[in-house]
């Protein structure tokens, strides 16, 4: 059975990672990775160089966004 990170996030999620896209393409193009998410917070900037980078490594590329809500009082 193969492994697939669902919960990624890029150098596009401020504050929150470092990594870059052509560096996290391709440990997963040598981790054997069939499949990979992108899942920037709040944002999808980083969907297309993403897209590009796994289809050029033969990786299925999965977009998301991780999206935090909170009500009107500010609260999650």
């Amino acid at each position: 059975m193969s492994f697939v990170h669902l919960g990624v996030h890029s150098e596009f999620s401020i504050v929150d990672s470092i990594v870059r896209i052509p560096a996290l393409v391709q440990t997963a193009a040598q981790d054997h990775m069939p499949a990979l998410a992108l899942t920037d917070l709040s944002n999808l900037y980083a969907a297309v160089k993403f897209y590009k980078a796994c289809l050029g490594k033969g990786i299925k590329p999965i977009l998301g966004s991780e999206i935090r809500l909170c009500d009107d009082k500010g609260r999650a």
